[in-house]
């Protein structure tokens, strides 16, 4: 039986973030991000308030999370959804401003294996020859995007029958990298930004781009945003220096983007 593994809304971090902030002091806009994102945008955040802006505020977390919480009336200027699936449902919502949405990423679906592990098999072309009996983390493909590719791509090679119930299913991408790298299973599925951040473990193998639907961010700004700076960081968002960014973390860059 495929098991899922659920963990706390952010929907309250994000709202002891705001609180943070005193009413006197300016901030920047509110960004509610895909949790693949983590680390990337701290440095374009970073990049951002070193010339002089009000940092953004960041909330991390899986796509579907921060969709729902957008629905529920979080206060917040601007989402940056792991899919454009996620993106259209709130559009069909009226919950974003469809003409400042772009696609600005593009990623590649891996498979990684945790620390000390010594795979019997190949991976080539068949992930199930190299996994076995093991189990390995995936996204939920029902909610998470990555989840959603990584059953696309096991589907389209004739895998996912063979091991979908061995699968550990999570609320995020970032949540089935942080099994394999506790060591609570042996291999997962993720992006390869997320293998290029892994503390530990290594990779396994890459699925052929074929296999999935392209893997692409989409950015838009939310309906209620007020913030005064949303524009400004949605435009810096798809701007050289922080494509740049992007690209040294490993991202692939998409029509969105300046530097393209």
């Amino acid at each position: 039986m495929i098991r899922t593994i659920r963990t706390a809304i952010s929907g309250l971090a994000l709202i002891l973030l705001l609180a943070s902030c005193t009413v006197q002091e300016e901030r920047g806009p509110v960004v509610l991000a895909a949790s693949s994102l983590t680390q990337v945008l701290e440095e374009v955040a970073d990049v951002w308030e070193q010339q002089g802006n009000p940092r953004p505020a960041l909330s991390f977390a899986g796509s579907a999370s921060l969709a729902r919480q957008v629905q529920a009336g979080a206060p917040a200027d601007i989402f940056v959804s792991a899919d454009e699936q996620w993106m259209d449902w709130l559009d069909e919502r009226g919950l974003i401003d469809a003409d400042s949405r772009r696609v600005v990423l593009g990623n590649e679906l891996v498979l990684v294996a945790r620390k000390g592990l010594e795979p019997e098999g190949a991976y080539r072309e068949s992930p199930a020859v190299l996994i076995g009996h093991a189990r390995f983390a995936m996204g939920d493909p029902d909610s998470v995007p990555a989840g959603r590719y990584a059953r696309e791509a096991l589907q389209s090679m004739g895998q996912w029958d063979v091991l979908q119930t061995q699968a550990v299913l999570t609320d995020s991408v970032r949540g089935a990298l942080a099994l394999v790298e506790r060591g609570e299973v042996d291999y997962a599925i993720v992006y390869a930004t997320d293998q290029l951040a892994m503390k530990s473990g290594r990779l396994a193998g890459r699925f052929p781009a074929n296999v999935h639907t392209p893997i692409t961010y989409a950015i838009a700004r939310l309906a209620t945003s007020e913030n005064a700076d949303t524009e400004a960081f949605l435009q810096f968002l798809s701007g050289k220096e922080a494509s740049a960014i992007f690209r040294s973390a490993g991202f692939l860059l998409r029509e969105g983007c300046a530097a393209c």
